[in-house]
Order: structure tokens, then sequence, then C-alpha cells
């Protein structure tokens, strides 16, 4: 190996995951609060870190019969679960306790264990505007004069939280908003900041949390079908800061189980005629996803999964004609 080679490999080496890694969750309901206690569950020992990637996952290093498998998180330099700090955003203004015990994922015996832990938690106020989620009505929400105010606030708590720990990165776990195209005002950073000022309805909050992480170097992690990050602007800002920017939706339920099954059946050239897909939700997100203009968000990406899989255009004689129906209903949730 060539010693420029060498030299390339050890500049691309990654640094140590050192000090605390602050996670900002925007929107402190079901997912976010399961999320937040499930970890401190792991690290007082309580509970294993079943789903885990990272913390159950092995990578095989050489050969099959070499038997080196070490854990994802013992040889990436993954901040360790003990290093986790959360805080974030919500439009209720429950503490992580309240609101874990409302939504009732989690049963209160579990709960009880690290009630004192998710009691100090308490969320900051949430950017909202009821016109992109037409069955909230949020009562914790910061106001401004216009969403370049709004912005400069979030950004005020990303700063402040910067303070307290080493590294920070934001994680949208909010209500599907409503269907959304781009416009103009997302074709660049300038546009977007001048939409900001002048309120354009194009940008909805979850918008106004990705620019402001972006803009203070901050990834931002999308766990929505909304139409958040993949915007020109965004990728913009993200290059221009060194952010790194992903998501599009967590695809926990329908579309998992979709995307395992497609490929199967793709690998097999078994065809497909029809696929009815539904969803039973409880929590903000069911009781959401009930309104017709934030479905068709949510709609939008389901759809689409299977095209993307098995690209009837390559293969007309067997998914050319495929019919997909997607469903999504609204069960209140009625406790473990």
């Amino acid at each position: 190996m060539s010693s420029e080679v060498k030299s390339g490999l050890e500049s691309a080496a990654i640094a140590p995951a050192t000090g605390k890694l602050g996670v900002m969750v925007v929107g402190m309901g079901a997912v976010a609060t399961t999320l937040i206690a499930g970890v401190e569950a792991v690290r007082r020992g309580l509970a294993k870190p079943i789903g885990s990637l990272t913390q159950m996952g092995t990578v095989r290093l050489g050969k099959r019969t070499d038997g080196k498998s070490p854990l994802i998180k013992d040889f990436v330099p993954l901040a360790s679960l003990d290093d986790i700090v959360f805080t974030g955003w919500d439009i209720f203004g429950d503490n992580v306790y309240e609101a874990a015990a409302h939504a009732k994922v989690i049963d209160h015996d579990h709960l009880s264990q690290i009630k004192p832990y998710l009691e100090a938690i308490k969320p900051m106020p949430a950017v909202f505007d009821q016109y992109y989620v037409k069955r909230l009505n949020g009562t914790h929400v910061k106001t401004g004069k216009h969403k370049c105010d709004l912005a400069m606030q979030v950004i005020a708590d990303i700063q402040a939280f910067k303070k307290t720990v080493d590294r920070v990165v934001v994680l949208w776990a909010g209500s599907t908003e409503i269907f959304l195209e781009p416009t103009a005002v997302h074709q660049s950073i300038a546009a977007f900041e001048k939409g900001l000022v002048d309120n354009d309805p194009s940008i909805a909050p979850s918008q106004i949390y990705a620019y402001a992480a972006l803009k203070e170097g901050v990834p931002f992690a999308n766990g929505a079908p909304n139409l958040t990050v993949d915007l020109p602007c965004m990728v913009e800002l993200s290059k221009q800061n060194g952010a790194p920017i992903t998501g599009k939706d967590f695809k926990t339920g329908q579309t998992f189980i979709k995307t395992v099954l497609a490929p199967a059946f793709k690998a097999r050239m078994l065809g497909v005629a029809g696929w009815y897909s539904t969803n039973i939700l409880g929590n903000r997100d069911g009781e959401v996803l009930d309104d017709p203009e934030s479905f068709k968000t949510k709609e939008e990406s389901k759809l689409g999964v299977l095209d993307y899989i098995l690209q009837p255009e390559l293969y007309p004689d067997l998914y050319k004609d495929l019919y997909h129906k997607v469903r999504i209903n609204y069960y209140p949730p009625r406790g473990g």
C-alpha cells in the first residue's frame, strides 16, 4: 500500500466519541418517551436493549471462519449510552414521566423504577401551528412575530443546550404534518430565510427545526414522512455547515414489513398483483393521522416504497399493474 493511500486512510479515521452527547427530541410523546425511558432502563440494568442495532448487533471482521464478530458498539466509535443526555420540545408541558404514563406504552411498574429521572426532563415550548397538524391543539408553544423569530428561538434553545454537553443532535419525533410539496421558497437558503420572515405557508414547523439545527451545525434526523430535509435549501445548508441530515419516517410498522417482504419476492422473481397495508395506531400519532391531510403525507411515503424496491419499469410482467392500498386506523390506547 502506498504512503499516499495510508495517509488518506489515517486522515479519514473517526475520532473517539468522547464526552456527553445531547439528544434534542422534537415531540416528546409516545415514541420519544419510550426511547428515553428505554435508554435509562438499559443504563440501570433493568432491561435489555432489544431492537437496538448498535447495542445488540455485531459486525463480522475477516473471514466467517475467523470467529471475529464484536458488538457494533465496541467496534464503531459511538457514544456510550451512559453519555447520552436528553432534552427536547413539546406542545404540551407534561414532563417525560407524565407523557409516558399517558401514552401507556411502558407499564407502570417499569416506569415507577425510573420515575425521578423521567420527571426531571421537562420539554421546552415548541414551535406549533395547527394548520399543519389539524387534530392537535398545543398549549405549550412558542410565540413570535414571524417564523424567523420562532427559528431564532429554537436556535437559542440549541445554543443553550450546547453549553451543557459536548455534541448535539436533533431528532424529529413529532406528528406527521399535512402533505406539502416543494415550492420556490425551498430552492435556496436565501429564499428560505426570506420565506421565514414572510411567514410563507410552505414552511412547516418541522422545517423550522431543521433549519435551526443545520444553521447551528447540528445533525438533524427526520422520523416522520414530512417534507423536512429532502429540500435543496436544507441540503445546501447541510453541506455549508457540515451537519448531516437523514431520515424519512421511522418505518417500524407496515412499511417495515413491506421492506422485508418485497425484496424477498423480487429476489425470487415472484409477481405481486395487489398489496393491502394497514396500521392500527393509538396515541397522538394515530389521532393526527385520522386527519386526511396528514394521512396523505404518510400515504405518499408508504405508497412509494414498493415502486422503489420492485422497479416495475424493469419488471413489467411482475409488477406493472400492482394495486397498492394503504390504510391507517386510529384506536385509542387501551394500556398494556
